[in-house]
């Protein structure tokens, strides 16, 4: 334990009752950190459901090259706008490491890898997409909101069959200016191809999050936890 905790990130954790038996570990997009999403968690209105941790995680500082070099709390670099050319496997693999010390730490505490959802928004949706459609045991969930699927073409070789019908919930603005909304349906698509069903929900908004959307997140973690 000592060993998986030296690994972890800074996060934020919130509870919803004592000795939690779910997980949702929560991935921040670019430039924000773990506080971003921590209002959600009311609005989600899961008390019923038992005792559940939400974690936050802080991702690392660096450069970001698209911000003309700002340093910044990013997954991984983006060298391009339209997302896909130039990606950053070396940053997206570092921090799918990352990620699975989290899920490992989880793990260790008592909470199996079935019980836990990984959810991000844009470069977390990212992330959570890299590190679960790869991960060698079965998440309860994952959820992607406007974000991509990073790396689509290495995918399908290195995906695991443990999560290959893990239950996948995709939203996305349809105005969305920063991840385009054609990006969205493109990472649909191809996850498609590989055989995944999946959820994909849009709603007229930017790159952001909205009340319906809130309502459609905390349906699906009803159906994958409950």
């Amino acid at each position: 334990m000592n060993d998986i905790a030296s690994k972890v990130l800074d996060n934020i954790e919130i509870e919803t009752g004592p000795e939690p038996r779910y997980a949702v570990i929560w991935l921040h997009g670019l430039g924000a950190d773990g506080n971003d999403f921590v209002p959600v968690v009311p609005e989600l209105g899961l008390g019923d459901l038992g005792p559940v941790r939400f974690i936050f995680p802080h991702a690392p500082m660096q450069p970001v090259t698209i911000n003309n070099g700002m340093v910044m709390r990013a997954w991984y670099d983006i060298v391009m706008a339209d997302l896909v050319r130039r990606e950053d496997e070396q940053g997206l693999r570092a921090s799918q490491q990352l990620v699975e010390a989290l899920i490992a730490r989880e793990n260790a505490r008592g909470i199996p890898t079935e019980r836990i959802v990984l959810a991000g928004f844009s470069q977390g949706c990212a992330m959570a997409l890299q590190t679960g459609l790869r991960h060698p045991e079965r998440l309860a969930g994952i959820i992607g909101l406007s974000g991509y699927l990073p790396l689509a073409d290495l995918v399908d070789a290195e995906r695991h069959a443990a999560n290959a019908d893990t239950p996948i919930f995709l939203a996305h603005g349809t105005m969305d200016p920063v991840v385009p909304f054609e990006r969205a349906q493109a990472s649909l698509e191809a996850l498609e191809r590989m055989g995944y069903a999946v959820r994909f929900k849009t709603y007229p908004m930017p790159h952001s999050v909205c009340l319906e959307e809130i309502h459609d997140i905390a349906a699906f973690l009803r159906e994958v936890i409950s």
